[in-house]
Formats: structure tokens, C-alpha cells, sequence
């Protein structure tokens, strides 16, 4: 369920990215659009691509109103056995179940959490965070608990602090440390990688079971005051950062 109200994103664009982002044509040709002076904002012949528009202006091209989409920015925090992409052919419960009762545009999650994987997933129709967020040379942190099949030695954790080959390249994690009040197979990694199932391939590599995998943190965002199957809007502070 919802625990926040909702940020509504009123941010001040360029009008050719406005125009962009609104489906009237790509960011070159929305140039010439505008530079062809059909484009009025707010009953202004606007012909500078850089003219600063808000959500709230009345932006017409050739006597037409253009909407751009209100941006949407959720934070969830996915239960296990439920389906991270967006439709399922098996019919199998899925986050968009979660939050269909009150987001009815069309949104998609940032990369994905395998079935029985939990934790955080930020879930947007803003293609360029989506691109920021998910692209490795943006170097997204993400914070993991585990709790493995058996303790976890000291001399592995140096190993995955320094390093290891796997089938598709050289991993290594940004931290690895201990719960202080809990068993030895309780271990919290961080690492900025978004390969495929790469944690559990990771500790696979050392001989343990991954036994449980929750996605605690992620791009600096985490789960305080967010149950199991809960999720929220991002604030209007949280967005600002993750832009940056």
C-alpha cells in the first residue's frame, strides 16, 4: 500500500526537452519544430529551444495543446515469489499487482529482483533516471543481506573484497562485513554491479547457498519505514538526488 502522498513532479525543462518527452518528436527535430515558430507557451511565440517551461505552462504546436506525462517515482519494497517485470504470461503475481489499485499510467521497474529475491525496486515512467539509475557507468551502489547456507569465512570475505573471475568477468564488492548480533551466515555486501543474478552467482562461486537475498539499499534509498509489500513516492528531495 501507498504510505506517502504523492510528489508531483513540476520541474522546469527546456521546452525542446518538454516537447521530447511528450512524444511530439525526437529532441533534434523538436528543435526545428520550435525554431519554425509554431510552438506558443502560454499564448507566446516561443522560437529558443532553451526557453525554461513547467508543467503548469499551456504549451501548444500549430494551435495544439501538448501534455507532457507527469513523471512518477515509486520506491517498493518487493516481497518473495513476486514477478519484477512488468506483464507475465503464466499469470504469476507481479509488483505492478501491488500497485494497481492507485497508479494507472504506465510505469516500469529499474532493472530487475529475481522471484525470490526481496527488497527495493524504484519503479518510474522517467526514461532518462531509469537510464541513470541502470547503465554500469553510472555505478549505482546497491546494499544486499544474505544469509547463506553456512558461515561465512574471513579469508572468503577477502576474497570478494579483492576479487574473483566468474564466467563473464571480474567482480569484486565495494564492502562485506558481519551483522554484529547475528550468526556468521548473515552477511551484508554493497557493490555498484547490476549483472545478472550476480550476487548469488558470486557466493555460488564460493561454495555457499544463498538462502535468502534482500536488496536493503539502493542508489543511496532504503527501506526505513517500508514493510514487506509496501511501497511509497519518492520525495521531492529523494528525486532531486537520484538526478544527480
Amino acid at each position: 500500500m501507498n504510505i506517502n502522498k504523492p510528489q508531483l513532479d513540476i520541474a522546469i525543462d527546456s521546452l525542446s526537452k518538454y516537447l521530447a518527452q511528450a512524444g511530439v518528436a525526437s529532441r533534434r527535430k523538436v528543435v526545428d519544430i520550435i525554431k519554425s515558430k509554431v510552438v506558443t507557451v502560454n499564448g507566446v511565440v516561443i522560437n529558443e529551444p532553451g526557453f525554461k517551461v513547467s508543467r503548469n505552462d499551456c504549451v501548444r504546436v500549430s494551435d495544439n495543446i501538448v501534455r507532457s506525462e507527469t513523471k512518477i517515482y515509486i520506491l517498493l519494497n518487493k516481497p518473495k515469489n513476486c514477478i519484477t517485470t512488468v506483464s507475465d504470461e503464466r499469470g504469476r503475481h507481479g509488483i505492478m499487482d501491488i500497485i494497481a489499485q492507485e497508479i494507472k499510467q504506465r510505469i516500469y521497474p529499474v532493472g530487475r529482483l529475481d522471484r525470490n529475491t526481496t527488497g527495493l525496486l524504484v519503479l518510474t515512467n522517467d526514461g532518462d533516471m531509469a537510464l541513470k539509475l541502470s547503465h554500469p557507468r553510472f555505478e549505482v551502489q546497491k546494499i544486499y543481506h544474505l544469509l547463506l547456507d553456512k558461515a561465512f569465512t574471513r579469508n572468503d570475505m577477502k576474497t570478494i573484497l579483492s576479487g574473483v573471475e566468474l564466467e563473464d568477468g571480474f567482480i569484486k564488492v565495494d564492502e562485506a562485513q558481519f551483522f554484529s548480533d547475528r550468526p556468521k551466515n548473515n552477511v551484508i555486501i554493497a557493490l555498484h554491479s547490476g549483472k545478472y543474478r550476480i550476487v548469488r552467482r558470486l557466493f555460488e562461486h564460493l561454495g555457499y547457498g544463498v538462502e535468502k537475498l534482500d536488496r536493503a539499499g539502493y542508489a543511496g534509498l532504503t527501506k526505513a519505514r517500508l514493510d514487506v509489500g509496501q511501497w511509497r513516492y519518492l520525495t521531492s528531495a529523494e528525486i532531486t538526488q537520484l538526478k544527480k
